[in-house]
C-alpha cells in the first residue's frame, strides 16, 4: 500500500472516535490534512463540528474547506483532538514536531479530553529515537547557546527551510536533536525542558489515548494501557 493511501485511510478511520458534535483538535501534517478533509465533508451534510487548529497550515485547510474555527486565545474544552506523529514506541509515546507545530499540538493535546493519533505503519518503532530526531523548539534570543547546551543529548541540527531557519507559527527555532533510541522518553523530557532558552519538545509521554495505525491489513487500533 502506498503511504499516502494508508495517511488516507488512518485519516478517516478517525471520525468513527469523533462524538455526534462538540469541539475537535486539528492536529498538523500530512495524515492530518486527510483527517481534516474528511472532517469537512461531514460538516457539510450537516455534522455540527467546531475546530481549534494547532497551526496556521491547519488553520488556512479547515477555514478553506468551510469548518467552523475557534479563536486561539482559548481555553477551549475540546471533546476529541486528532493528530499525527512522527514516532510511536510500544507504550504508545510519540515524537512530534515533523511539521513545526509540536508547542501548539501540545497545548491543544492538554485541553481535549481524549487525543486520537493516526499514523501508517512505518511510523512505529520499540523505542522512540530510533528513526526520528527529537524536535526541540526554542527562543530567538540566544538559540546558539541553548543549542549548545542541547549537545549533550545527541546531535544538534537547526532545522532549515528553502535556505532559511525555520521559523514556527510563534517565530522561533527548531533544533532537531538526534538522540538514538530513548530508554525513558518522560526522563528526557524533563531534563530538556530545564535547558534555558527550551520552549517546548517533540516527545508526547502518555498523551495519546488512540493510535491508529493503517497498513495493507487495515486500520489497527491501539489503547493507552493495552499495548
Amino acid at each position: 500500500m502506498a503511504q499516502d493511501d494508508a495517511k488516507k485511510i488512518a485519516g478517516e478511520a478517525a471520525l468513527a472516535e469523533l462524538p455526534s458534535e462538540g469541539i475537535i483538535g486539528l492536529g498538523t501534517g500530512s495524515t492530518t490534512r486527510f483527517f481534516i478533509e474528511a472532517l469537512a465533508r461531514a460538516v457539510s451534510e450537516g455534522a455540527k463540528y467546531v475546530g481549534v487548529p494547532t497551526s496556521e497550515s491547519s488553520r488556512s485547510l479547515a477555514r478553506s474547506l468551510g469548518i467552523p474555527l475557534l479563536g486561539d486565545e482559548g481555553p477551549w474544552v475540546i471533546d476529541v483532538t486528532v493528530d499525527g506523529a512522527d514516532e510511536v514506541d510500544r507504550d504508545l509515546h510519540l515524537i512530534k514536531g515533523g511539521g513545526g507545530a509540536q508547542t501548539r499540538e501540545k497545548i491543544v493535546n492538554f485541553a481535549s479530553k481524549r487525543n486520537v493519533i493516526i499514523v501508517d505503519e512505518s511510523k512505529l518503532s520499540a523505542q522512540l529515537g530510533e528513526q526520528w530526531a527529537v524536535p526541540v523548539e526554542v527562543l530567538h534570543f540566544a538559540h546558539a547557546q541553548t543549542a549548545a547546551q542541547l549537545k549533550r543529548f545527541g546531535g544538534v541540527a537547526m532545522r532549515m527551510r528553502n535556505g532559511e531557519p525555520w521559523k514556527t507559527d510563534s517565530g522561533n527555532f527548531i533544533y532537531d536533536i538526534a538522540t538514538g533510541p530513548i530508554a525513558s522518553p518522560r526522563e528526557l523530557d524533563a531534563v530538556l525542558h530545564a535547558v534555558p532558552g527550551v520552549v517546548e519538545t517533540g516527545l508526547f509521554c502518555g498523551r495519546s489515548d488512540i493510535v491508529l495505525v493503517a497498513g495493507a491489513s487495515g486500520v489497527r487500533r491501539l489503547v493507552r494501557g493495552s499495548v
